[in-house]
């Protein structure tokens, strides 16, 4: 199972991928900001593509343990980029966010570098042996310390999902480094209701949280993405209207082809490929927690969980998002939304799972590559 799960993990990823420029093809037509281009966003999702698998193949050939030893220069480069979001003509504002970087022939977002830098950076500090994480200052107070800088940055461009996500991946690896589990809740406690706080003294975020309560209360104002995605999973059912046949991509369902393409997978393909694209994430799951499992060194152990909590964690809130179990959120689903920056780095991450099950699978011992041919042992082929 070990040696197959790496296969098993690269056939998940494929589908999913596969799959997202399937609905790609047959929502982004419909994009109010398609420049009038029918594939518009499918090119630009092609070259994100071909950038992330580049990613992924480099990620697979490099060594793991170098990004032991890179931490710091990432962590800097991407902090100097969410720094760079907040310069007038390089950081774009769309939806009252600065989350991207304007790059004239296409547009990145360095809260996904950001992300990668903070679980380089957790994997290093708990893999080193001095240090003790049972110790508040050593389990908590520096760990957390570092990775707040990043979060404060991303808050600041009023991304509070990404800051969610870094901050759950921190109490996460903390936990499986072995921190002290009544620090852990504690802090969870404390972030929980300083985002919710947060959240409430902008008024756009206070009008999701509020709608969340009671979508129907205001189904054509702030609840109108999430009542219609609850409409398209049902006009879908199981067998679902056809590839193509969808409506509610139609400008009925702001950003089908992003944020909510989850609902479109339901209305267009039906219940059975909503479950499909769920399996496929518990496979990753599983798959990347047994390469974690057989690791080399504790490094690698806490880099592989890392990552996998990275995009599990994205992919359920996002489905929640998506099916009213959770407040609205911008955050795509990872390897089947559009959004450039977010393939490549999801790819990339990939590719160092690759790599920690290429480091960490053992090699059959000689006694079991040889095999007995006319009383001689000879090679097995």
């Amino acid at each position: 199972m070990q040696r197959s799960s790496i296969y098993l993990l690269l056939i998940s990823v494929l589908g999913l991928v596969t799959l997202g420029i399937v609905m790609l093809f047959s929502t982004s037509a419909f994009a109010q900001d398609s420049h009038g281009d029918i594939y518009y966003f499918v090119k630009r999702q092609g070259f994100w593509l071909m950038v992330g698998t580049a990613a992924c193949v480099g990620g697979a050939m490099v060594d793991y343990h170098q990004w032991k030893r890179w931490w710091m220069l990432i962590y800097g480069i991407s902090a100097l980029l969410l720094m760079l979001c907040f310069v007038p003509h390089v950081g774009m504002r769309i939806n009252g966010s600065l989350r991207w970087l304007n790059l004239h022939f296409a547009s990145f977002q360095p809260s996904e570098v950001a992300k990668i830098a903070a679980v380089f950076f957790l994997a290093w500090w708990f893999s080193r042996p001095e240090t003790n994480a049972k110790k508040f200052i050593h389990g908590f107070i520096i760990p957390g310390g570092v990775v707040m800088i990043l979060i404060g940055l991303i808050a600041a461009e009023v991304d509070l999902g990404t800051s969610a996500l870094i901050g759950a991946t921190f109490l996460a690896v903390c936990f499986i480094g072995g921190a002290n589990s009544f620090f852990i809740i504690g802090l969870f406690v404390c972030g929980l209701a300083g985002l919710l706080g947060m959240a409430m003294m902008i008024p756009e975020r206070a009008a999701r949280m509020l709608t969340f309560m009671d979508p129907e209360g205001d189904k054509l104002g702030k609840g109108l993405q999430q009542w219609q995605a609850l409409i398209a999973f049902g006009s879908g059912g199981f067998e679902g209207l056809g590839l193509g046949e969808g409506r509610q991509k139609m400008l009925y369902l702001p950003y089908a082809h992003t944020d909510f393409i989850f609902p479109m997978i339901g209305e267009e393909l039906g219940l059975r490929f909503t479950w499909l694209v769920v399996v496929g994430f518990i496979l990753i799951i599983l798959c990347g927690g047994l390469i974690a499992a057989n690791a080399k060194d504790r490094f690698g152990k806490l880099l592989a969980m890392g990552i996998i909590l990275l995009i599990s964690l994205q992919a359920a809130v996002n489905i929640g998002m998506t099916t009213s179990l959770l407040p609205n959120k911008g955050m795509p689903l990872p390897f089947i939304s559009y959004g450039g920056s977010n393939l490549a780095v999801c790819l990339f991450m990939v590719g160092i799972l690759v790599n920690i099950h290429r480091i960490g699978t053992p090699i059959a011992p000689i006694a079991e590559r040889h095999v007995v041919l006319a009383g001689r042992s000879v090679p097995r082929i």
